[in-house]
């Protein structure tokens, strides 16, 4: 039991010094260090700006900024290893941000007019309805041809893996990955969508 552990850390601190590798040279220039953060940590911030409920274009704009964010403050990045984190909270940010932005109150007289549910707020029965949801994503993923299907897991796994990967794994083209992703996210509107 002891080795999992010993093997398990030796492979989590190779990956620490090779995102901190990737962020001094993305730092310092280097256009491949920054395609490979883009492609080790572009579906976690899409599946963030999703999880808040912003569309695709939205979803889009917050991966962009998120993007620029990073590129503005990269040698500020006081853990590297850690950008991931940086990445994610910065996506969160961003999120929320248009989230209020596109939920701006507007005060008025009628008291009808602030009796909806708060957005930004978990629902009452958010473990029964996260099961609900999960079982919906499993069916609608479950609908898709099995190629889509397997781009859609894989560019959600935990830890991200890269498109080169990705390709890799699937046999397809590294430019086909973003349009098929495109179509599979449509697609999977089209089947939860009430």
């Amino acid at each position: 039991m002891n080795d999992g552990r010993t093997a398990s850390a030796t492979r989590s601190a190779a990956q620490d010094e090779e995102v901190t590798r990737l962020v001094q040279a993305a730092a310092a220039g280097d256009h491949q260090a920054w395609d490979s953060l883009v492609s080790r940590y572009v579906a976690l911030l899409w599946s963030i700006a999703f999880r808040h409920g912003l569309n695709e274009s939205d979803a889009a704009d917050v991966v962009q900024t998120t993007w620029l964010r990073l590129f503005e403050h990269i040698n500020d990045v006081r853990q590297p290893a850690r950008v991931g984190s940086w990445l994610a909270t910065t996506a969160q940010r961003e999120s929320l941000r248009l989230v209020a932005h596109r939920q701006r109150v507007v005060l008025s007289d009628d008291e009808a007019a602030f009796d909806g549910p708060d957005r930004l707020q978990a629902p009452l029965d958010e473990g029964l309805l996260a099961r609900e949801q999960a079982a919906a994503a499993r069916a609608a993923l479950d609908e898709l041809p099995p190629t889509w299907r397997a781009l859609v897991e894989l560019l959600t796994q935990d830890p991200p893996m890269t498109y080169e990967k990705i390709c890799a794994d699937l046999g397809v083209p590294i430019g086909s990955i973003g349009p098929t992703r495109g179509r599979c996210v449509r697609r999977l509107r089209a089947i939860v969508a009430p």
